[in-house]
């Protein structure tokens, strides 16, 4: 599937790589295709930032990272009802993301804790949810990453 895309011109997508999400995302429940893209050399790390590129509408796409690069403890309960779409999901076929709000101070970038999105990586089939823990819309990460930074240069 081809799709030219406001940050990455044109790309080229397997369709059997494309995340189907019912429900779209909050605040764009009409947008249900999209694409996970990620530097290859930096997809071992945790802490990178990929792009879900919606397939629907070339314009939109969001900055992404994994929720355990910035809160390695971080532990989601919800509603158990909401992931049945999905399919099945185990430890090594379930991909968790948060999405990333960048800010004009570097320090003041932020991930969403409270509405994070869940791949099944088998079926490509995701939703976007509320948290039923008491997580932060706008959980601050400099301090996270450059601790984390720290730590792989020791």
């Amino acid at each position: 599937m081809k799709a030219d895309t406001r940050l990455f011109g044109e790309i080229d997508i397997e369709e059997e790589k494309i995340i189907h999400m019912e429900n779209g995302m909050v605040g764009f429940p009409e947008l249900q295709k999209f694409a996970l893209i990620f530097d290859e050399e930096k997809e071992k790390k945790e802490n990178s930032i990929m792009w879900l590129q919606s397939m629907d509408e070339p314009r939109v796409a969001f900055p992404v990272m994994h929720p355990t690069a910035v809160k390695p403890d971080y532990r989601l309960t919800v509603n158990e009802e909401m992931l049945l779409s999905l399919g099945e999901l185990q430890e090594d076929n379930t991909c968790l993301l948060v999405t990333v709000t960048a800010a004009p101070d570097v320090k003041e970038t932020s991930v969403n804790l409270k509405a994070p999105i869940v791949i099944n990586t088998d079926t490509c089939r995701g939703c976007q949810m509320i948290a039923e823990d008491d997580y932060p819309v706008k959980f601050r990460i400099y301090e996270a990453l450059k601790g984390r930074k720290e730590e792989a240069v020791e």
